[in-house]
């Protein structure tokens, strides 16, 4: 084949790829995005823009015990706690669709009474994994799981009564536990099939790592606010973000299934 016939059939079929990629709505340079294969890391920040409401103060006279532990301070409900610059603390994070499964983490997630209040406020969990419950006030508790899923659990601890365990055997979000002595008390338990999750703390951040790669739907969830969403390609080896901003007008709903 001379030169000439060989430049001529490239051109023929160069034209030819280019029309087989316009058809499928691509051309011959475009990207797909990341690809299936290995893991990365996805972050993020999670923010109010608009003014914080005014939380309640919490009236604990049912218990002098409770009210003592304060002094002169007024507690105040932590409904809403936003940082100056409006980081969003207590909002859960998932990440959502076909993931693949893990064993239970071996360590337990704890829940503290302190203060006549749960700390923390908003917690997350694997499904089969335990949740340890303390009772650091020197008065009377009743930790009850207000459960949908079959997570539920009833529990009196007495003053200096050891640690409670249960195993969350289910998957559930958000199981709510109250405290049946005290009625201002609430915590939201997220319980996950999967390890993908995080809670943000007072910087309003959050991290969650060995993520498979691909296209990603991140769900982050408020008490007060509800959920929002974001897509991100998280590459193999790399770290994807997704930002997150509350304007303060949303209301509140559960997680989306």
């Amino acid at each position: 084949m001379t030169p000439a016939r060989r430049a001529a059939v490239a051109a023929v079929a160069a034209a030819m790829f280019g029309a087989t990629m316009a058809a499928a709505g691509a051309s011959p340079a475009a990207t797909v995005g990341p690809q299936p294969g290995g893991t990365g890391t996805i972050t993020g920040r999670v923010r109010l823009t608009g003014p914080a409401p005014v939380n309640p103060v919490v009236r604990m006279g049912v218990d002098p015990a409770c009210g003592r532990a304060y002094g002169d301070i007024r507690p105040t409900h932590d409904f809403v706690v936003q940082a100056a610059d409006g980081a969003l603390a207590n909002v859960f994070v998932e990440v959502r669709g076909p993931l693949p499964g893990a064993p239970a983490p071996a360590s337990r997630v704890v829940l503290d009474q302190q203060g006549c209040m749960f700390r923390p406020r908003v917690l997350a969990m694997q499904r089969g994994q335990t949740l340890e419950v303390r009772n650091a006030d020197p008065t009377l508790h009743n930790v009850h799981a207000l459960s949908a899923k079959g997570n539920t659990f009833n529990v009196s601890q007495v003053v200096g009564r050891p640690p409670f365990t249960v195993v969350m055997a289910h998957e559930e979000k958000m199981l709510r536990v109250t405290c049946d002595v005290h009625g201002w008390m609430n915590v939201y338990v997220a319980v996950v099939d999967h390890p993908y999750f995080a809670v943000t703390g007072t910087a309003g951040t959050f991290e969650i790592r060995d993520v498979p790669a691909g296209r990603r739907v991140v769900q982050v969830w408020h008490e007060r606010y509800g959920p929002l969403t974001a897509t991100v390609d998280v590459a193999p080896g790399g770290s994807a973000t997704a930002e997150f901003s509350y304007s303060g007008a949303e209301k509140a709903a559960p997680p989306q299934p």
